[in-house]
């Protein structure tokens, strides 16, 4: 059966560009004649609030979404909170430990910022690694903070077949480089809790942004070393503003809860896509 997923972050008020993309999702999810899950990634200690969490299940079901399994309805593979999942997010990174597929890194954002060949990669979220730690003995470190970094396999082309964008090609450490699994604030870093997730609730297809292509070939990457199948993948354009730029929650007048707040009908605003 197909299992499609929206995994919204409740760091502030949803916007018109994450409705348009968790649509998609569930629009995909119902021609397949599947399931819809819901996901909140509430990972962010500092950033995610109760009450964006309250303001997102109230926003999402007035735009007229419909999950099957998550937080507020239960299902066979829960917990669907992320805070609630850290056991498996440890057998995860254990595992990759286990593998040889990870190492300690004892880098700060200084030291990155500062390495000759850490030029930013395309999704400008994480500079490419220049390997400072990759040798780095468990007793060099002593008493100093470190996170988890997993060790890509230079040179090797990641290639996927995107449902909306075609082909794609990404090489590893050209076009990313050894990237964070586990943070040095002991929290699991996206890349490993997105995985570790979609393989527990037996995702089949993930949908989401176009800023997330690059992140996909590093996550094939841990899916083939924690012996699991991939699931498919489907990219959506992003969400711009009238000038062009590309929507975050600082729109506050392009957020579900404004527009809901202003009388919009939802039906009407997905017309307009």
């Amino acid at each position: 059966m197909y299992r499609g997923r929206i995994a919204p972050s409740p760091t502030g008020y949803l916007h018109i560009g994450h409705a348009r993309t968790f649509w998609t999702a569930q629009e995909r999810a119902k021609a397949a004649n599947g399931l819809l899950v819901l996901r909140n990634e509430d990972l962010d200690r500092a950033r995610c609030k109760p009450e964006f969490v309250a303001a997102m299940m109230e926003d999402l079901r007035w735009f007229g979404f419909e999950w099957q399994e998550g937080p507020d309805v239960g299902g066979p593979f829960a917990p669907y909170n992320q805070s609630e999942c850290y056991p498996i997010y440890r057998e995860t990174l254990a595992k990759l430990e286990r593998g040889g597929f990870v190492y300690r890194c004892v880098c700060s954002r200084k030291d990155l910022q500062s390495a000759a060949r850490a030029p930013h990669a395309e999704d400008e979220e994480e500079p490419i690694y220049p390997g400072t730690c990759r040798e780095l003995k468990a007793e060099q470190i002593g008493n100093r903070k470190f996170c988890w970094r997993f060790r890509v396999p230079d040179g090797e082309a990641i290639s996927f077949a995107d449902g909306h964008f075609g082909p794609q090609r990404f090489v590893a450490g050209r076009d990313f480089g050894d990237f964070v699994v586990w943070r040095s604030d002991d929290v699991p870093a996206y890349q490993l809790a997105c995985v570790a997730d979609d393989a527990a609730m037996q995702i089949t297809e993930v949908v989401r942004g176009a800023d997330l292509l690059v992140s996909t070939a590093r996550q094939i990457l841990l899916y083939r070393a924690l012996g699991l199948m991939a699931p498919s993948f489907y990219h959506c354009p992003l969400a711009t503003d009238v000038s062009g730029v590309r929507l975050a929650k600082r729109h506050e007048a392009l957020s579900l809860r404004h527009l809901r707040s202003q009388g919009k009908d939802p039906a009407a605003i997905r017309e307009g896509w």
